[in-house]
């Protein structure tokens, strides 16, 4: 299932663009704009809740922090579990981390090893606002599969398709995104 015409504009008219942030060069997708308006975040989250009820998923995994939004949101929707996946150092029980390379560094993202209650390959969704060049997005996948779950497709609002990090995710799950920027 794809969004509509009139879908993808209602939605893409709510983001905001923000130039030079948080540097100069930069034009920053702000997607507080889409969640304050109404009518915007019903459009999108109807749909995700149209598409994913199918699809037989035991929970759905959130990158922190602005996956959590649409996650937690989805996951009532649809009755399944809500797992955050966070930054180093965040979560309070044993977990397991995935380090990503980034433009200038390494960061490192973790999940609860018990994040998905040893239920035999859960069925999980990732999901987050945004895909770049993928570090984030192919650690958090690596997680969920890392815990013997399945991570089934990840779904994102946007995806910089110009920075192929969704081609490089593809390699280990699906690839569902609402909104290409070329």
């Amino acid at each position: 299932m794809t969004l509509s015409n009139t879908e993808r504009k209602i939605i893409e008219n709510s983001i905001r663009d923000i130039n030079d942030f948080p540097k100069p060069g930069i034009i920053f997708k702000d997607i507080t704009t889409l969640l304050n308006d109404k009518e915007a975040y019903g459009v999108l989250m109807n749909h995700l809740y149209q598409r994913y009820k199918t699809y037989n998923l035991d929970f759905i995994a959130g990158i922190d922090a602005r996956g959590f939004i649409f996650g937690a949101a989805l996951a009532q929707m649809l009755g399944v579990g809500f797992v955050p996946i966070r930054k180093k150092g965040k979560l309070p029980y044993t977990t397991i981390s995935e380090k990503y390379t980034l433009e200038y560094g390494v960061d490192e993202v973790e999940i609860h090893l018990d994040a998905f209650r040893d239920i035999k390959n859960a069925r999980v969704l990732l999901i987050d606002d945004l895909i770049a060049t993928g570090g984030t997005a192919n650690a958090a996948a690596t997680l969920i599969n890392k815990t013997g779950a399945l991570c089934v497709e990840a779904c994102f609002i946007m995806a910089l398709s110009f920075l192929e990090g969704q081609k490089k995710l593809q390699e280990q799950t699906e690839v569902y995104s609402l909104i290409e920027v070329h």
